[in-house]
This record gives C-alpha cells, sequence and structure tokens, in this order.
C-alpha cells in the first residue's frame, strides 16, 4: 500500500510539472532561443519595425528567453524569390527564416511543400476572437491559419484639397460628388476643359483629374459593388453589361485626357501637381507629403484630404482588403512557439497601433479599430495619417471588402490587364486629339475613337492570356 501511495504521488508530481511546463511554455530564459525574421519593409516602416523589435527583445524577449534576429529585405520581389527558391529546394536556396513577411500565393507554396507553421494550434480561440475575422480569413489555406495579419491596407481616394478647392470654386463640383465613380467621371471631364480653357492659345492642353494605382483592382472591386464578378472561374468575363460600366468610367475620361494613362504609382502624377486625386492603397499615404513642385520647380505647399473609397451608383459598399501578413516556418516546437509569442506581443493593440499610425496600414484587432484609433488620433504627428486613419475607421465600420483570389497565373493576368487597357486607350487617345486638331467636332472624334474598342480590347486581351 506504501508503494502504491507513492507510485501514485510520483504521477501526481510529473503530471503538475508537466502542466506547469505547458503553462509557461517551452522555453528557458537562462537558455534563449533565437528566432530569424526577413522582411520587407524599407524607410519609415523599417525604422518602426526595429524598434518594435528592439522593444520586443528587451522586454518579453527577455523575460521568457526569445532573441529576435531580423534581415530586411527592402524589396518585395526579391524577398518573395528567395522564399519561392527555398520552398522549391532551388541550388543555392537560403535557408528559411523562422518568421517572414508573406503573402498568399508565396505561402500557399511552402505550405504545399510542408514548411509552415499552422498557426491556429499556437492561438486559443479566445485569442483568435480578438482579430478582426475577414483579416485572418485572408491568411486561413484549405481551413488552416498560415499568414498571420500583422497590418492590412485597403484602397481610398486621396484628395489634392488645394487644387480641387480652386476648381470647385469655379465649376461647382463638391467633395461629395467624388463618392462614386460616375462624380469622379464627370469631374475629369469638367477639370480637363477648365484647366484647357486657362491657355486658349494652345488646343489640348488641359490637365488629368484623376488616375488610379491598380487598374485591375478598379475592375475587380466595381464589378463586385454592382454585384458581379470580374472573374468566371480563373479567366476574366469582359462581355458583361456590368463590365461595360467599368470600362466606360475609366475609358471615357482617359481618351478626353481627364484620366491619367500613367505606369506608376499615382502618388508621382500628385506631387508634381498633374492629377487632382487617385485611388490608392493606404500604404502609399507615406509618398504624400505637403507640397507638389511642377515642372518649372515653383513649390506650392499644400493639403491633402483622404475620402472613402468611391462607389458606382447604386452599388454596394465594397473596397479591396490587401496585404500580406507574418508566415512562421515549420522548425521545432520551442522556435514555433517563440514565433507565436512575438506575433502576439506585435499585433496587440498598443504594439499594432506604434505600428500602423506611421506606416499607413491599418491594426488588425477590433479592439484597435474600435478604441484605441480614436484615443491615439490626437498623438499622431502626421496629419495626413490621421486623416487616413479617419478614412479607414469610416470603412471598417460601413463597408464590406473583397479579397482576390489565389491562384497560379493570377498575377499575370491582372499585369496583362493592366498593360492592355493602357495601350488600347493611349491608342484611342492619339487618335482623338488628331481628329479633333484636324477640325473634327470632339464629340464624332470620340465616337469614332470608342468604336469597337471594347470589343478589340477584350479579344486582345484573351489572346496575350491564352498566350501567356
Amino acid at each position: 500500500m506504501k508503494k502504491k501511495m507513492i507510485c501514485i504521488a510520483v504521477c501526481v508530481l510529473i503530471c503538475c510539472t508537466a502542466l506547469l511546463g505547458c503553462t509557461a511554455g517551452p522555453l528557458d530564459p537562462g537558455n534563449p532561443v533565437t528566432v530569424t525574421l526577413w522582411h520587407n519593409y524599407g524607410g519609415q516602416m523599417k525604422t518602426t519595425m526595429d524598434e518594435l523589435v528592439d522593444e520586443f527583445n528587451s522586454t518579453v524577449g527577455h523575460e521568457k528567453g526569445i532573441i529576435l534576429s531580423v534581415t530586411s529585405i527592402s524589396s518585395s520581389a526579391t524577398l518573395q524569390e528567395k522564399l519561392d527558391m527555398a520552398a522549391n529546394g532551388d541550388p543555392g536556396a537560403p535557408a528559411l527564416p523562422d518568421i517572414t513577411t508573406c503573402y498568399p500565393k508565396t505561402a500557399l507554396n511552402l505550405k504545399e511543400n510542408e514548411q509552415l507553421c499552422d498557426l491556429s494550434d499556437q492561438f486559443t480561440e479566445e485569442e483568435l476572437s480578438a482579430y478582426v475575422p475577414r483579416f485572418l480569413e485572408e491568411g486561413t489555406i484549405d481551413g488552416d491559419l498560415y499568414v498571420f495579419p500583422i497590418a492590412k491596407s485597403t484602397e481610398v481616394l486621396f484628395v489634392n484639397q488645394t487644387l480641387f478647392d480652386r476648381f470647385a470654386a469655379e465649376s461647382g463640383v463638391t467633395l461629395e460628388d467624388l463618392s462614386t465613380f460616375e462624380g469622379i467621371a464627370d469631374a475629369a471631364r469638367k477639370y480637363y476643359d477648365w484647366t484647357d480653357a486657362k491657355t486658349p492659345e494652345v488646343p489640348l492642353d488641359g490637365k488629368a483629374f484623376y488616375a488610379a494605382d491598380s487598374l485591375f483592382n478598379l475592375a475587380q472591386v466595381g464589378m463586385e459593388q454592382i454585384g458581379e464578378s470580374l472573374l468566371s472561374g480563373q479567366s476574366l468575363d469582359l462581355s458583361t453589361e456590368g463590365y461595360r460600366r467599368i470600362w466606360d468610367f475609366y475609358f471615357d475620361p482617359a481618351v478626353a485626357g481627364g484620366a491619367a494613362i500613367y505606369d506608376g504609382y499615382s502618388s508621382d502624377l500628385s506631387k508634381t501637381g498633374d492629377i487632382v486625386c487617385s485611388t490608392g492603397s493606404t500604404a502609399g499615404i507615406l509618398f504624400y507629403g505637403d507640397e507638389i513642385t511642377y515642372p518649372d520647380n515653383i513649390t506650392e505647399k499644400v493639403e491633402y484630404t483622404v475620402l472613402p473609397y468611391p462607389v458606382f451608383e447604386g452599388g454596394e459598399k465594397i473596397a479591396i482588403q490587401r496585404g500580406g501578413g507574418m508566415c512562421v516556418t515549420s522548425s521545432t516546437p520551442e522556435k514555433e512557439y517563440a514565433a507565436a509569442v512575438f506575433l502576439k506581443w506585435f499585433t496587440a493593440p498598443e504594439q499594432n497601433m506604434k505600428f500602423v499610425s506611421s506606416t499607413g496600414y491599418l491594426p488588425v484587432t477590433q479592439e484597435a479599430f474600435d478604441n484605441i484609433l480614436e484615443e491615439e488620433m490626437d498623438a499622431i504627428e502626421n496629419r495626413n495619417i490621421q486623416k487616413l486613419l479617419m478614412a479607414a475607421a469610416t470603412m471598417q465600420r460601413e463597408y464590406d471588402f473583397y479579397i482576390p483570389p489565389t491562384f497560379a497565373g493570377f498575377d499575370e493576368i491582372g499585369d496583362a490587364y493592366e498593360e492592355g487597357l493602357r495601350a488600347k486607350v493611349k491608342t484611342a487617345q492619339a487618335g482623338y486629339k488628331a481628329a479633333v486638331l484636324s477640325g473634327e467636332a470632339p464629340e464624332a472624334a470620340f465616337e469614332k475613337a470608342a468604336d469597337g474598342a471594347q470589343a478589340s480590347f477584350t479579344e486582345g486581351f484573351l489572346n496575350t492570356a491564352v498566350r501567356k
């Protein structure tokens, strides 16, 4: 009997020790584990990330026995290339880091090679309930969580308020008019005519009013807003009446000169005063300063306004949801646990707001949106980021968000769409201007330029897509 009681006591002791070990985690502060992290942040984002990593290492990391070692790879394309090389086992491929910033497409490749940790195992249901559900959804593959949200982006409307006010005073156009894409198209035509009239001795030298960072995003979201889809399976369906609305919005003012035909970020055009407004990623806010430099090198101080993403008339309030997250690669229980400790700390409202308040990204917890966003607003020094977060908070309350699909070839389809559309509009614009300069009436010249343009674009795009 005495031996039996001793055995029971030993078993109880072992169980208690095991439970305590699970509660504390498989780490030993006296023998810290080093966790490697790759990220692709540059500029202010890199500075903020470095500061937060230092804070983690000196506080929670020191307490629990975690040392975070960071490698910054400023080019997103280079980072993804390195990850793909490692996933495919290419010769000369670097060893995978323990944590990395990653987009769903690359994560899918790593996951298929069984190189990612399912983060659902590292978080309780209660912990996961603190995050915005659709942010978790974007990183879920086959029911498991592989890409953890750390900061997200959407698209908004950036308006150069200084230039807009001058135009509005004479045209009657209001900021409210810019809440719909149809209103933007109408304002774009008026703005071109208004600026063209400033120099009557030089014909057709008006300025563009609007630019889109991504015409492909515009098409995807626009179709969702009107209750349709740009995609049919893994192909584009450009022949519907719904798509005609998307086409007309951009094609018509672009041919007439009111919308920019530009292969680059719209902030470049904004910084030179060549546009008044643009749709682009919230993450682009850092590229909008407080002055513009005209082609003659004259500079002017300006104010920007940031508005929620426009909606096609009669459509639903829907915007795109973008941005990668962080993945944890398969390694050891200690490193996977340590990586999760960092992700929990980094995405807690206080730390997460430090990151997004200087970057233009959006926080990922519901608490940050509901409470801290308003409380922290006055502490944010950058007025443009203040305005951005206010617009984002409005969209969080009022909008639904579209998550682009992830399949092989999706990015190539988007590139082909953008390239083909810009080329088609550029050709049509050249024909339109040549006809007007030769004396043809603008209405007739436009009809001639537009005739068959969408049909030939659709056919040409499909042929290009097939060849690719």
